[in-house]
């Protein structure tokens, strides 16, 4: 059994996907990133190795994603990742046509054909308010982990007009609010559906067409997924493996490789 492997350095976390000829996920591994980009690519490659209880030799091409796709120095070639986000979702989701991909630094809203081709797409270009690094900024300024804000947010019963459109000025108007005796929870709600207003807003700069998968880091936040549901008025794509899409992308990208390195050449005597 041979393997094809997708590794997506991201800004603040770094994911690695090993699959099989069938395309099926075999190991996978998610780190922080850190300062050392080379590092966190070898590790986290090296961690869904052992989950997937194989050997470094068996994995015969490795595809470079994500903002340090460059430093993954032991791949063999690099993709972008937002050919490798409108890739994965299409593998895991055939009917995808919109992908949302929210990650710490930005988020892109891309349309894909139904073989996973990129159509179109765009990236927010207000500062880092409708990314994870606005959640970030919340996060900090309410002393409440990334991972509870959704679940706290998801409380609100009367949320707050958020009207900061830069991530530098969101700490600021958040304790603002909690300086005028507001809820938490509603604080929380109104950043989520700021973020989802300019989220949808450049997913329908792109076509917005259903099926919709949520990819990235913020997919795993409940209340993001929730406002963007009541935005978008639909149900969204979501898989356990979303924040796995760039490098799962990657990863098919890499066995399209492994694949083509097998198929019989003209004048080598094979038959047909």
């Amino acid at each position: 059994m041979a393997y094809a492997a997708g590794v997506d350095v991201g800004s603040t976390q770094t994911k690695a996907i090993i699959i099989d000829e069938d395309a099926k996920i075999v190991g996978r591994a998610l780190i922080d990133t850190g300062a050392n980009v080379v590092q966190a690519a070898e590790h986290a490659y090296a961690n869904a190795i052992a989950e997937g209880n194989i050997d470094d030799e068996e994995v015969e091409y490795v595809v470079g994603t994500g903002y340090g796709r460059f430093r993954v120095t032991f791949g063999n070639s690099q993709v972008t990742e937002i050919s490798c986000h409108g890739r994965g979702a299409v593998h895991l989701f055939p009917n995808t046509r919109t992908v949302v991909d929210m990650g710490g630094q930005d988020t892109k809203a891309i349309s894909v054909t139904a073989n996973g081709e990129i159509s179109d797409f765009c990236m927010n270009d207000k500062c880092a308010a409708g990314t994870g690094r606005f959640l970030g900024a919340a996060s900090a300024a309410l002393d409440i982990p990334l991972d509870e804000l959704g679940p706290v947010s998801l409380q609100s019963t009367r949320p707050i007009k958020i009207s900061t459109t830069c991530t530098v000025f969101a700490e600021s108007e958040v304790l603002a609010w909690i300086g005028k005796g507001k809820k938490i929870e509603d604080i929380l709600w109104g950043v989520h559906q700021s973020i989802a207003s300019r989220s949808v807003g450049l997913m329908r700069r792109v076509g917005l067409d259903e099926e919709i998968t949520f990819t990235g880091g913020v997919s795993r936040n409940q209340g993001m997924v929730k406002a963007l549901e009541d935005r978008l008025g639909t149900r969204l794509n979501i898989s356990d493996d979303c924040h796995y899409m760039g490098a799962l992308g990657a990863a098919m990208f890499a066995l399209d490789q492994v694949l083509a390195g097998r198929q019989p050449t003209i004048g080598t005597g094979a038959t047909t």
